[in-house]
């Protein structure tokens, strides 16, 4: 009986077939997991469930044509492109829609690693298959999620933000929408309303007035017909009355308001609406303690600091100061900037905060939105109640990006145009309607009154005096003002 014996030379030969064909089924287990990254589904055609394949394949390019037709669609109609970006609708499809594309995706990585047979090959190689396959397959899927994560951030901030009442028709061809400053800490709102805006925008242009009112006018007119005018059909006119005073009032008697969800910003705007004219489609309040959460949102805002601004309110200890200078200012000192008040008066305040309104229209880009998205979503929905109803916001988003590249129209009914213990209502309603037409290129521009030097003298941080007026409280570009 003999004893047969494979030559070594046969074994080396044996091992080193095996070897390059472990080495070839990793290099196709490599390619299968990158046709699945360009490509879902292929790698199941080539050499797995080819009816899986078909699916992922077909969803794959009904994706990509559907993406292509609205990239398309959103480069010929920016209006378009903003409509559905704030649709709730379309964002919670859209949010569905990732989210199951981030697992399906997902599963197809994982199914080409299983159909590259991983354990034919070298340990080594099986280690590093696992790696590549988990960097992509979580890669995708991460990227994917956080989308959705985003998509759904946005669509909350909508809901939690926007009203969903009717829209409101513009008023001779503009939407006139009421900014209220609540002097209030963040998840609260004031019962004063500390500043009064009315933002009144051309429908078409964007092209941008504000109206803005003291919060110390007394002895107005309500808007005929109103509750608020059968309660004080002389005007506003009781002891120690004034306007940031309506909303208190109204608060103290809501059984006058029974079908109101806010009596104090309806009251308001009853107000507003007898002492300029104008009616008003909207109203947005915005919480001043969370407004500085919006400026650090979007890095910050660069100021035309023309005297030092000191922190801190009439009374209290100065605990800082803003110095003079052009000058990034991160939201701290943004809000101090525009409420501040040691050393100046109410009217150099009111055209610092004019001065922030337009930086912050002209300084936050689309580009500048979209990196700080998430922050800002936060901070917006700590900051602003509004009754826009979000059916209208791509509306408004349209007219905010057409207004950004037109110069700001102000007018502020404030001394010396405007006696504000006895205002003119008649005559502040000629200015604000003049004013108005001004802006569309419909009335001359003013005749200059303004004493030789007023426009260089600054005062409480801003250019001009009480006497002569501030020039960003009645100005035709607000930007050349602050």
């Amino acid at each position: 009986m003999s004893t047969a014996y494979a030559p070594t030379g046969l074994k080396a030969v044996s091992t080193s077939v095996a070897e390059r064909a472990a080495q070839v089924r990793f290099r196709r287990a490599l390619a299968l997991m990158a046709m699945t990254l360009v490509v879902p589904g292929s790698a199941q055609l080539v050499a797995g469930n080819r009816r899986i394949g078909l699916v992922a394949l077909r969803t794959w390019l009904g994706l990509l044509a559907a993406g292509l037709v609205l990239v398309v669609l959103a480069a010929l109609d920016h209006g378009f492109a903003l409509s559905m970006a704030v649709n709730t609708t379309v964002l919670f499809w859209l949010n569905l829609a990732l989210v199951a594309l981030a697992i399906g995706w997902a599963a197809l990585f994982f199914d080409a690693w299983r159909i590259g047979q991983p354990l034919t090959y070298s340990m080594g190689h099986r280690r590093l298959a696992v790696g590549v396959n988990g960097v992509l397959a979580l890669g995708v899927a991460g990227v994917l999620l956080f989308s959705a994560h985003i998509v759904s951030v946005q669509r909350d901030v909508i809901l939690a933000t926007f009203g969903d009442g009717a829209a409101s028709d513009a008023n001779a061809g503009r939407y006139n929408v009421l900014l209220l400053g609540g002097d209030a800490g963040a998840g609260r709102w004031g019962s004063r309303t500390d500043s009064m805006t009315v933002a009144s925008i051309d429908q078409e242009t964007g092209k941008t007035v504000l109206i803005g009112l003291p919060r110390n006018m007394a002895d107005f007119p309500f808007r005929r017909g109103t509750v608020m005018a059968e309660q004080f059909p002389d005007g506003f006119d009781c002891d120690g009355c004034m306007l940031n005073g309506v909303s208190t009032w109204a608060q103290d008697n809501t059984e006058l308001f029974p079908d109101s969800e806010d009596p104090g910003v309806d009251a308001t705007i009853m107000a507003i609406e007898g002492i300029t004219g104008l009616r008003i489609n909207y109203w947005a309040m915005v919480n001043l303690e969370g407004f500085k959460n919006l400026v650090d949102a979007v890095g910050g805002v660069t100021l035309n600091v023309r005297q030092t601004i000191p922190i801190g309110l009439p009374g209290d200890a100065v605990t800082g100061e803003i110095e003079p200078g052009t000058r990034k200012l991160d939201g701290f000192e943004t809000l101090w900037y525009a409420r501040a008040r040691q050393g100046s008066d109410d009217y150099s305040r009111m055209a610092r905060q004019k001065c922030v309104m337009n930086a912050m229209l002209q300084q936050v880009s689309p580009a500048t939105a979209l990196r700080n998205f998430e922050a800002i979503a936060r901070a917006t929905s700590d900051m602003v109640k509004t009754n826009v109803p979000a059916s209208e916001l791509d509306t408004f988003l349209g007219l905010a990006l057409k207004a950004r590249s037109q110069k700001v129209a102000t007018l502020s009914l404030v001394p010396p145009l405007v006696v504000t213990a006895h205002p003119d209502v008649p005559a502040i309603h000629r200015k604000v309607a003049e004013t108005v037409d001004r802006s569309e290129g419909d009335a001359p521009a003013p005749a200059r009154t303004k004493k030789p030097g007023a426009a260089t003298s600054v005062t409480g941080g801003s250019l001009g005096s009480l006497k002569d007026g501030y020039a960003a409280n009645q100005a035709e570009d607000l930007a050349t003002s602050c």
